[in-house]
């Protein structure tokens, strides 16, 4: 390759710069590093520099994800002239500052999920990057599953007919021992000064992302909630506190278009470490899913012949599905970590041509989740329904 040539492919990169290098930053980076391998856009995201506070462990983590460039001060990320957008990684509590910090430099952003803290946050983020007209993106992965996607195009098609049900959970057993700490790496879950809420904010903003996808917006809500284990050992101070999160939830939920709801989620279901799970009922079909099995989508249509009607199984592999094209042949499977590269695409694709469909969630529709959210944990406070405000 020339000179010339170089620049011009230099020129169509978008120069990564990625805050925390957890298990979500790991996540990125192997999305960053995937998509030109597979999916064919104009210009291809490269990780140009990956920011954490432990510079050998930051270093470590740069060497194995080939980053070009390490900080250990985020502030000094946004402000590189050779990033093009910032990917936060972080926990909860710090993505507001991160993100405003990203836009007032110029920077697209893309950022983990739930959004902020609260809506008030999200207001904030949303008002600063629709202001600069930057690109953004917030990392809602379960949508981009191919099976997960092909249940939205089901519904978005009308096949369902008048939709009278839905209903999700999202059960977890890691924090039943009263003996596991509360803050720190690896625990800040478990903080509600960092996290913002328990599951709800968790695992929850998953199954109402998924649902509002597939099923339109959330109008109201009546939820419960528990915290089971009361005080924990905090790490920073050593000693027992108070927990604010809540370690289960359940809500009941209307529909714009008049269905109804139940959506459950806890840490305390023991012998489930990420079981995640929707199902929805409409006049001719039903649709379920599970992240278990997560290349399957179970199919029940009415429409077929009494005496050979039942739940089917479709394996959404085949090159007609979802995604599932790009990768190999049919019958070879997907995983989580496909997620994040299909939703990286759809943000790459956009930026090449950003008058086709918007096919990812943006600080706007993931405001919408943290709304729902905050109603939630509001009815829980309050014990009442509580209606969703407007993103």
């Amino acid at each position: 390759m020339n000179d010339s040539s170089a620049s011009t492919a230099r020129g169509r990169d978008l120069r990564i710069g990625l805050v925390g290098y957890g298990f979500m930053g790991r996540a990125h980076a192997n999305a960053i590093r995937q998509v030109p391998h597979f999916f064919r856009e104009s210009r291809r995201p490269v990780l140009q520099a990956v920011c954490g506070r432990d510079e050998g462990a930051c270093r470590a983590f740069a060497s194995a994800w080939d980053a070009a460039h390490v900080e250990t001060d985020w502030r000094r990320l946004v402000e590189r002239e050779d990033v093009d957008a910032v990917d936060i990684c972080t926990p909860n509590d710090s993505h507001m500052e991160i993100a405003l910090a990203a836009i007032a430099n110029g920077k697209m952003v893309l950022c983990e999920k739930p959004i902020a803290l609260d809506g008030d946050q999200g207001r904030r983020m949303v008002e600063a990057v629709e202001s600069a007209g930057l690109p953004n993106l917030v990392w809602f992965n379960y949508r981009f599953l191919p099976a997960v996607t092909l249940a939205r195009n089901i519904v978005a098609a009308g096949e369902l007919g008048k939709v009278f049900h839905y209903r999700a959970n999202f059960l977890q057993d890691w924090t039943i021992s009263a003996e596991v700490p509360q803050g720190g790496t690896g625990l800040w879950r478990l903080d509600a000064k960092v996290a913002g809420s328990g599951v709800t904010g968790d695992l929850l903003a998953h199954c109402i992302d998924t649902a509002r996808w597939i099923n339109g917006e959330i109008v109201s809500v009546s939820a419960m909630t528990d915290t089971f284990v009361k005080e924990r050992v905090h790490t920073a101070t050593g000693r027992k506190e108070p927990v604010g999160i809540d370690d289960a939830c359940a809500f009941l939920a209307r529909f714009a278009n008049g269905s109804m709801a139940v959506f459950e989620s806890t840490r305390y279901a023991r012998g489930h470490k990420a079981l995640y799970t929707f199902e929805i009922n409409g006049e001719h079909k039903s649709l379920a899913w599970d992240l278990h099995d997560l290349n399957r989508l179970a199919y029940f249509d009415h429409a077929v012949p009494g005496d050979r009607r039942g739940w089917s199984s479709i394996h959404c592999t085949d090159g007609d599905h979802p995604y599932a094209g790009k990768w190999w042949v049919p019958g070879l499977c997907l995983g989580y970590e496909h997620s994040f590269v299909h939703g990286l695409h759809e943000f790459m694709r956009r930026l090449d041509d950003p008058s086709i469909e918007q096919r990812y969630p943006d600080f706007r529709d993931a405001l919408r989740t943290q709304l729902v959210c905050d109603a939630v944990l509001e009815s829980a406070r309050s014990q009442r329904w509580v209606e969703v405000a407007k993103a």
